[in-house]
């Protein structure tokens, strides 16, 4: 008899201020790859899905034990944005200025506060999102077929190459009712 996970994947998105187009750049990409490749070796996550756009990602996450979705979002926001702003500090400055903020907390914000999160609980629903992320840089007109764009999981999918070593197929399994 299977037993129900601890915590359920979730399909988490999270989009930069104001919907800028900050990630359009290789090098903001690869920093949102290099912090879910430490998240997965260091055994916080589980990664089963992934696409980054040019202004939002999408994520198939699971939790693993010992940590908690809220602080693993707390943890992926603040280490991207940390690097953003080195990076941006050094080949960008007035982009950096764009994303200048007035608050007590921080003095630049490039994550909208309030991510989408929704807990996978079934196949379908799984699936559904797993097929809305393959498919979100093709309806954005950036290539004709998921597997063309690099940044995605589509390919782990289609094939099962991942480049990234960052991916982990996931089966939902409920037990007997």
């Amino acid at each position: 008899m299977n037993s129900y996970p601890t915590e359920w994947p979730e399909f988490y998105t999270a989009t930069i201020l104001e919907w800028k187009f900050l990630l359009s750049e290789e090098k903001y990409k690869i920093i949102i790859i290099s912090s879910l490749q430490y998240l997965v070796r260091n055994n916080k996550i589980k990664l089963c899905a992934f696409v980054i756009m040019s202004n939002h990602i999408h994520l198939i996450w699971q939790i693993l034990p010992g940590n908690s979705y809220e602080k693993m979002r707390l943890c992926f926001k603040k280490f991207t944005g940390q690097q953003i702003k080195f990076e941006l500090q050094k080949s960008n400055p007035d982009l950096l200025k764009e994303f200048k903020v007035d608050k007590k907390d921080r003095e630049y914000q490039f994550w909208k506060r309030d991510a989408l999160s929704i807990e996978l609980f079934t196949d379908k629903v799984f699936q559904q999102k797993l097929n809305y992320i393959h498919y979100n840089p093709v309806k954005a007109g950036m290539c004709k077929f998921p597997e063309a764009y690099k940044y995605s999981s589509a390919n782990f999918y289609n094939g099962g190459r991942d480049e990234f070593e960052m991916l982990s197929e996931y089966t939902i399994s409920h037990p007997s009712w």
